[in-house]
């Protein structure tokens, strides 16, 4: 073979290697770089309902661009076991707000948050299926009945609003949607309170009627309504307002002034005499 092709293929085979030297060595820096960017954190391997339990095949490691969400776990140790407070998804990092507290367990009690309470509310069917007790919502609650001291009032029953805003922890045995956020006929309500509203609540459901209304979830406006009677129900609110008594001054009676009399008295001698004379402005 000649010389000169051995030359040329010899160092042809040079450049190419100190070429892919180079390349790779640029490419190891580059997934170097990128795997030091990488943070390995706990996600859910399929969807997971709010109120489950963490088994072990509920959740996997998987690495994601750092830096990592706020309260991401890092452990499966420290997710498996616990209930789940709010909907995961699939491939979703678990975060530590999204779990509740080790040892609490799962279901309704587990979405409690702490210094709250879930007080049970009996409702009667109109309201069961009325289509806004599902988890989640907003109601207020209303009250009527007859206020104590007055069995008989003459205005009738009293309606008045006791809690405002408050939000809907379960229907009956159901504390989380279903796929197409339907109601179902449930007779008890579970609604999220504080010590003190669970006390209003657990009298106010056993003297008067518990009516509940829904309200936007977005509006967090507390209103102050006066509450009404049944008489106001039946007032005439569009009767015109009757005019207002027109007085009529009386005359104004002028007194005429005293006349004013003089008094001459008249000696003549022993004898005396009196004479009584009115003034002239009188007389006119």
């Amino acid at each position: 073979m000649n010389k000169r092709v051995v030359v040329i293929l010899f160092s042809a085979f040079i450049v190419a290697a100190i070429c892919s030297l180079l390349v790779s060595r640029l490419v190891g820096k580059r997934v170097l770089a990128s795997h030091s960017n990488m943070t390995r954190v706990v996600v859910a391997t399929t969807d997971i309902k709010l109120g489950s339990v963490l088994r072990d095949v509920d959740v996997t490691y998987s690495e994601i661009a750092s830096p990592a969400p706020k309260g991401a776990i890092l452990n499966l140790k420290d997710a498996v076991g616990r209930g789940v407070v709010s909907n995961l998804y699939q491939n979703e990092p678990v975060v530590d707000s999204r779990l509740a507290a080790s040892g609490s367990g799962g279901g309704l009690a587990a979405t409690i948050s702490p210094g709250m309470r879930a007080c049970a509310v009996k409702v009667d069917d109109v309201v069961g299926v009325a289509g806004f007790v599902t988890p989640g919502m907003r109601v207020d609650v209303l009250i009527s009945g007859n206020p104590p001291g007055t069995p008989n009032p003459v205005d009738g029953p009293k309606v008045k609003t006791l809690l405002q805003n408050i939000q809907v922890l379960s229907a009956g045995t159901d504390i989380q949607k279903d796929q197409e956020g339907k109601p179902k006929p449930v007779q008890v309500v579970n609604l999220l309170v504080t010590p003190e509203q669970a006390e209003d609540l657990s009298l106010a459901s056993n003297q008067t009627h518990i009516q509940l209304v829904l309200r936007n979830p977005l509006d967090n406006q507390i209103a102050q309504p006066p509450g009404t009677v049944m008489a106001n129900l039946f007032a005439d609110k569009n009767s015109p307002v009757p005019p207002k008594p027109r007085t009529v001054s009386a005359p104004r009676v002028v007194r005429a002034a005293a006349p004013q009399i003089y008094l001459v008295q008249v000696f003549n001698g022993s004898k005396r005499t009196e004479e009584k004379f009115v003034s002239d402005e009188v007389k006119k």
